[in-house]
């Protein structure tokens, strides 16, 4: 299982699928190749829609943002 955390808080805001962690690693920039948190915004999340990114991802990304302009998640294995 993939969790995806709000960085700051540690609150869970999801599970992700294989495929939906991937699209996150192949749009997001990587500081480093075992880099796992990543900044995310609504003009990112506009974007992501204008890709046709999975429609679950979407929402779990813009509830992780909640009334929020910007907010720092990192996604783990357990």
């Amino acid at each position: 299982m993939i969790t995806l955390k709000n960085k700051e808080t540690g609150q869970h805001i999801g599970s992700l699928s294989e495929d939906q962690l991937q699209y996150l690693i192949d749009e997001l920039e990587e500081e480093h190749s075992e880099d796992q948190d990543y900044w995310l915004n609504r003009a990112q999340i506009a974007i992501f829609k204008e890709k046709g990114a999975d429609s679950s991802l979407i929402t779990m990304l813009e509830a992780a943002l909640g009334e929020n302009d910007g907010v720092e998640v990192i996604w783990e294995r357990s």
